[in-house]
């Protein structure tokens, strides 16, 4: 009973609202502003940092040090169009897809980065 007289009080509450000014157009142009703020905070960033990662993917050479995303570190002994041939130890080398590349951690010629404490 207590359940029909609260959806009969919601219903004629409902009933009983004007349209919103303007035809409700106002909420497509609060719908799309959320849309692009959404957008530039989200998806406008990760292309960036896909851009980013791409071009260190390019730029990858014989001799560089890198770290792959499951935290193994070698050194580049090949790199072909999709793939490159790390050097992880002694006698030791794996192929490895280019996509599965973390970071460059010293590029060839460059010495190691240190922090001064």
């Amino acid at each position: 009973m207590l359940e029909t007289t609260i959806l009969d009080s919601t219903y004629l509450f409902l009933a009983q609202a004007d349209d919103a000014p303007g035809g409700g157009s106002l909420l497509w142009i609060y719908l799309g502003l959320f849309m692009a703020g959404m957008w530039f905070l989200t998806i406008a960033p990760q292309r960036k940092a896909q851009k980013a990662h791409d071009k260190m993917l390019t730029e990858l050479k014989n001799g560089d040090e890198i770290m792959t995303k499951g935290g193994v570190f070698g050194t580049v002994v090949n790199v072909k169009a999709d793939r490159l041939v790390l050097k992880i130890a002694e006698n030791t080398k794996v192929e490895i897809a280019k996509p599965f590349i973390q970071v460059v951690v010293k590029k060839k010629g460059e010495s190691e980065k240190t922090d001064a404490a």
